[in-house]
């Protein structure tokens, strides 16, 4: 039994070590480790990039580079340094939008509210939302789902009914529409222009559709989908008006105010139900600001001035909370005097004055970052719908 153990030993040992892929094994980690370098340099964020890729098929003697992007330099990048290492390898990196969805590469969202989960699958977690009338890029299909990037760069996956698959042409066309926004909290498109009429749909503030034909009380319009329904005209305000006027920071709390009470929900950006960054991200979105979308993401942009003192706080900061700058989980906007409204629970008003009968002391522990945005509007995460490219 020893000498034929001996043997399988022999037999491997010689198969091994005339194998030459087993010296390209210290290169290969090395080449791994200089890909991660190049995803981590180019996808700091994965909320708002993708870049994944890594090796299979070591042990041949043509790997396999496979993984997915939306960033065909990345891949190119990648690609340049598997030529240069000498090694041999097979791409099998996809590059988005993939190419099964032929023309289809853009997308409307056509509910109210379109839900985004980090998984084609309902149970998934909710990461996002986008409004009817949001202009998305599609980047993939997976089972009548479809994973989307809204305009504030971030990425999730939508069920169909959500969105209207455009072409680049017919996005195109809807851009040169009249498109109307609602400007109330919440409300319905009907099917007729009556009282009792039956609904439609439910609408959110910020929902954008076509407008077809006007009369003295209702505006009759289109969804992205193609259905047709009527809209009280008082509940609307024209694209141009919304996008044209000036933002303004009394406006931008007074939406936040009457949202007080709204539910918070983990991942919610619309005025049914909101997460702290989802609120945020509505009360300026109403005055044509796209803000990035987690409060993390929103702590990197605009104006940092000193907090230390809460006297040196305005009404319209943006107040981060957390373990320290680098590691923010909530935010809040600055009313002044040290109060700010924020969704904890359901939205309500705090302060961080510890004179304030509304004092927050859990919260002013952890205030790490302030941002001042509306002296940095069209800047890294701080943009303007009416100069925004895929609205305009």
């Amino acid at each position: 039994m020893k000498h034929f153990i001996h043997k399988i030993l022999f037999v491997l040992l010689v198969l091994f070590a005339g194998n030459p892929i087993q010296a390209q094994t210290p290169a290969l980690k090395s080449l791994m480790n200089e890909i991660q370098t190049i995803q981590k340099r180019m996808v700091p964020d994965k909320r708002v990039a993708i870049l994944n890729v890594s090796i299979k098929d070591t042990l041949n003697q043509v790997i396999t580079v496979e993984g997915e992007t939306n960033l065909p330099e990345g891949k190119e990048q990648i690609l340049q340094l598997l030529k240069a290492s000498g090694i041999q390898f097979t791409d099998a990196i996809r590059v988005f939008p993939e190419p099964s969805l032929g023309e289809k590469t853009w997308a409307i969202a056509t509910i109210s509210v379109a839900n985004m989960r980090s998984a084609p699958d309902h149970a998934a977690e909710l990461v996002s939302q986008a409004l009817m009338g949001t202009p998305v890029k599609v980047l993939e299909a997976n089972d009548g789902w479809y994973r989307i990037q809204t305009p504030d760069q971030y990425i999730g996956w939508v069920d169909s009914p959500g969105i209207a698959l455009k072409t680049e042409s017919e996005l195109a066309s809807w851009k040169k529409t009249r498109r109307i926004v609602f400007n109330r909290l919440s409300g319905y498109a009907v099917a007729s222009p009556a009282k009792n009429a039956i609904h439609v749909s439910d609408l959110v503030l910020g929902d954008l559709f076509e407008m077809v034909t006007e009369s003295k009380s209702y505006f009759q319009v289109k969804f992205p989908d193609g259905r047709i329904a009527f809209v009280k005209k008082e509940e609307c305000i024209s694209f141009q008006e919304w996008t044209e006027r000036k933002p303004d920071v009394k406006m931008i709390i007074s939406i936040a105010r009457q949202m007080l009470g709204v539910p918070y929900l983990w991942g919610g950006t619309s005025s049914k139900a909101v997460d702290c960054s989802g609120m945020t991200k509505t009360a300026h979105y109403a005055q044509g600001i796209i803000l990035a979308r987690d409060a993390s993401q929103q702590a990197r942009y605009g104006e940092h001035p000193d907090f230390k003192d809460i006297q040196n706080l305005v009404a319209g900061d943006l107040l981060f909370f957390g373990r320290s700058a680098q590691r923010v989980t909530h935010v809040g906007i600055c009313m002044g005097e040290g109060r700010y409204i924020h969704a904890s629970g359901m939205v309500r008003i705090n302060s961080i004055d510890p004179k304030a009968s509304d004092y927050n002391l859990s919260d002013r522990k952890a205030l790490v970052a302030v941002s001042r945005v509306l002296n940095s509007l069209n800047t890294d995460g701080i943009v303007l719908v009416k100069d925004h490219p895929w609205y305009n």
